[in-house]
């Protein structure tokens, strides 16, 4: 769908490398300071960006991510600042960028303005946790009008029938959320993502992202032995909120490593 995206995973798929993408949230702790935090994790080894868009109730989202929000509201985040931050990254980067957030602010938005504004501005798809399959129909025909990927999830719980629903119409990667409850660091047994995993593999092609609990290096390389990707955010934001951006910075780099390794 979006060239952008699917040109690195092919390159990715190719060179039997495991993708590494990097959340962060937009306006955390600036719009500035986040143009700068995308430059040096693209620097660091990131192959794609999750770019947060913050929201006052995100449901999936852990402590971490939740106080990564309420900091960039409190600077004065909105959508049309985030649209200007994929801007200013779009001026020195090609990394693909994923757009993650909330149904509300996106129909507050308009859905169709939202797709054709952040497309434009050099977005290449977005993730909603809380939107079910079966009622992004509408969303899925906008998104594929506009090469932009809207991004399926599967989970331990995924019953079969509904994955095969799922895979036939994912586009990009498919996200494969590793254990039941929010974001944040955790220590997760990666073999039962891994078993959902391969079955989703009976139903698509597309890469498979795992997310949710990476928190370090070795977390990440048992979770890529799973998967194509590895979706790291808390761990990263955790950094950012404490001031310790070098921090996080070298975290991407290691996991980088020990992706690679």
């Amino acid at each position: 769908m979006s060239m952008r995206l699917d040109e690195k995973l092919a390159k990715l798929r190719a060179e039997g490398r495991t993708g590494l993408y990097i959340y962060v949230t937009a306006g955390c702790p600036s719009a500035e300071v986040t143009v700068d935090i995308v430059r040096r994790a693209e620097e660091a080894g990131a192959d794609v960006i999750e770019l947060g868009l913050p929201f006052s109730d995100p449901m999936a989202d852990g402590p971490v991510i939740q106080e990564a929000s309420v900091i960039a509201l409190k600077q004065g985040m909105t959508m049309k600042k985030a649209l200007e931050i994929v801007k200013e990254i779009r001026k020195h980067s090609e990394i693909p960028l994923i757009g993650m957030g909330y149904i509300n602010m996106v129909h507050h938005y308009g859905f169709e303005k939202f797709v054709e504004d952040f497309k434009a501005a050099g977005m290449d798809g977005v993730i909603f946790p809380d939107v079910p399959h079966e009622e992004s129909a509408d969303m899925r025909r906008i998104c594929a009008a506009h090469d932009f990927t809207l991004t399926e999830f599967i989970t331990p719980g995924t019953t079969e029938e509904r994955m095969a629903e799922t895979c036939k119409d994912a586009t990009g990667f498919i996200y494969c959320i590793s254990n039941y409850g929010v974001t944040g660091v955790k220590e997760i047994d990666y073999s039962i993502i891994g078993g959902v995993c391969k079955a989703a593999r009976r139903y698509t092609d597309v890469p498979l992202a795992i997310g949710f609990g990476i928190g370090t290096p070795e977390a990440a390389a048992r979770a890529g032995k799973q998967a194509d990707g590895v979706i790291v955010g808390s761990a990263v934001v955790k950094h950012i909120i404490d001031d310790d951006i070098d921090g996080g910075i070298q975290l991407i780099a290691d996991m980088r490593k020990a992706l690679d390794a």
